[in-house]
């Protein structure tokens, strides 16, 4: 974050955290992000990094062993790793995923037996709601799950599984009454060691290729009782006050890329001469760099606007549905800007804003598009 853009403080203790954030960032994961994406290979360094210093999944609540960091902070520390890796910062953005559902509304036993196991690094967890026909389109999944004596069996494949093979635990949406439509949904949470669970092939994929994506499949996968997030029927109502919370952290996800580019563009805009100076005397360049930093600061404000709001426990269906929006349409333009600058250089592997680029997409598509965003500020709007 650019100083002269500080308009507010977030607190000294905050302030100071994410220093501490970015300066793990640019030792321990930024020297690995490229070799992670070319090779690809999941991020093993971020993690352990993360991890040793309790930034995994700061979220976890102290009472369950966990960091207890708000919302805000949580999307500090996605900010600052994802401006050096896009695929690491899904380790803490992804363990928030797939916990707020228990965090939200899963028993005590629940998240005694579930939150301690992610809050000391010893297990992952990942969120898994969409299907190959049912992703926007929620209500058209497939997977089901019924009763059988105390526990639930379910039967279906989910997909686009961020961390999928990686995480230990699975926040899954399924069918418990066909008949009920969106109150036919119910929430579960499967562990990898489930009979019947398994993981399917990685998916080859245009960015973030450092985070595993994969399908899962559920076949008669038998799991206690106890592992229902709230009540049967409840699982949509659960799923879309996940996202709520979970989308400005998509958003700080983002605004880190933008901010990433941007370093970049700059400190190669400085060192590049043509026709007998630095290309940063030009106009036209300084135009898309003021540009580009407007908007990034623009999007930066707006997400922890958001990640502020959900920690007041206010209503959160426009503003979160607009930091993700924004700040994601504005990763695209400022990575895409930033690889213009660079020229063909960075057209190469040999710079990182080409990474950025392909990783910057992705956040215009996961936890919905940026579409489906705009049709619900839209409802917001329009709603008596």
């Amino acid at each position: 974050m650019d100083p002269d853009f500080d308009l507010y403080s977030l607190g000294e203790e905050r302030d100071a955290l994410r220093e501490s954030i970015r300066a793990l960032a640019d030792k321990e994961i930024a020297p690995h992000a490229a070799e992670v994406d070319l090779t690809p290979r999941f991020p093993e360094e971020a993690r352990r990094a993360l991890t040793q210093n309790g930034f995994h999944a700061i979220h976890i609540p102290e009472q369950y062993g966990g960091e207890g960091g708000d919302s805000i902070v949580a999307c500090m520390v996605i900010e600052e790793v994802a401006r050096v890796d896009a695929s690491a910062s899904l380790i803490p953005a992804v363990n928030k995923l797939g916990s707020m559902p228990i965090i939200l509304s899963g028993s005590e036993e629940l998240k005694a037996q579930v939150l301690p196991t992610i809050a000391s690094g010893e297990s992952m967890i990942s969120y898994a709601l969409s299907e190959r026909e049912a992703g926007s389109d929620t209500v058209s999944m497939r997977t089901r799950a019924q009763q059988d004596g105390t526990d639930w069996v379910l039967n279906g494949t989910k997909c686009w599984i961020t961390n999928g093979g990686v995480s230990d635990w699975y926040t899954v949406m399924a069918k418990t009454d066909p008949d009920k439509g969106a109150n036919g949904i119910s929430a579960f949470v499967v562990h990898k060691d489930d009979p019947g669970f398994s993981v399917g092939p990685k998916e080859h994929k245009l960015g973030i290729k450092g985070s595993p994506t994969t399908e899962i499949y559920f076949e008669n996968c038998r799991i206690p009782g106890d592992r229902i997030i709230g009540e049967p029927g409840t699982g949509l109502k659960t799923a879309f006050a996940t996202l709520d919370h979970t989308r400005p952290t998509i958003g700080a996800q983002a605004v880190g890329i933008a901010q990433g580019a941007l370093d970049a563009a700059v400190d190669y805009a400085r060192e590049r001469h043509q026709f007998g100076k630095a290309v940063a005397d030009f106009q036209g360049l300084q135009f898309m760099l003021a540009d580009m930093a407007m908007n990034t600061e623009a999007a930066r404000h707006l997400v922890y606007a958001a990640a502020a709001r959900a920690e007041r426990g206010e209503k959160m269906g426009l503003i979160a549905s607009a930091s993700k929006c924004f700040a994601s349409d504005t990763a695209m333009s400022v990575t895409t800007d930033a690889v213009q600058i660079f020229g063909g250089a960075g057209y190469t592997v040999d710079f990182p804003v080409e990474r950025m680029m392909r990783d910057a997409k992705i956040t215009q598509i996961y936890e919905g598009t940026n579409q489906i965003q705009r049709m619900v500020m839209a409802r917001s709007l329009l709603k008596k």
